[in-house]
């Protein structure tokens, strides 16, 4: 009994370790993404935007839960992750935070809405590639991403809108 007991204690630390750690790429990909962002900026304020583009709060508002989200599925998806499954799934989960925070760096910190618009579309067959992924390891984890991919589809919708109202 005892040795039972050991054992699920070393599960349980190693899956609250996946979930930190998981928790931590989450949040380094927030942290790189959110330095390039100005939504104050002269060139962003004086881009010609959609009347259905949410007001700036709005952003951060969304993305916290969203994040915590991606944390939360990873991490659980992870933890039931085998072999090549589990790193097809560790590299499917680092494009896509690198895709996410690389998006802000194209938009705002290129100032590109090319760059953006391509940016997005990247991110959203990324997300499509890291639900189907998650999915076969774990469907519960895999619906969890969906609030964050419809998310990302609005926002490609949107950056779209903007480079089309811009001339680009």
């Amino acid at each position: 009994m005892r040795l039972t007991s050991t054992c699920d204690n070393v599960r349980s630390t190693g899956a609250w370790q996946t979930y930190a750690l998981t928790a931590a790429a989450v949040t380094a990909c927030a942290v790189a993404g959110a330095k390039a962002v100005d939504a104050d900026s002269a060139w962003y304020r004086a881009l010609d935007k959609p009347p259905w583009q949410p007001p700036s709060w709005a952003f951060g508002a969304v993305w916290t839960p969203l994040y915590a989200s991606v944390a939360w599925s990873g991490g659980r998806a992870l933890n039931r992750a085998r072999g090549r499954a589990g790193r097809g799934l560790a590299i499917s989960l680092a494009a896509n935070l690198t895709l996410n925070a690389a998006w802000n760096w194209a938009f705002f910190g290129r100032r590109s809405l090319k760059a953006g618009v391509l940016g997005t579309l990247l991110l959203d067959v990324s997300n499509a590639e890291l639900i189907r992924r998650t999915t076969r390891i774990d469907p519960v984890a895999a619906r969890v991403l969906f609030p964050y991919a419809g998310w990302c589809v609005f926002a490609t919708a949107l950056n779209t809108a903007i480079a089309r109202r811009n001339s680009v």
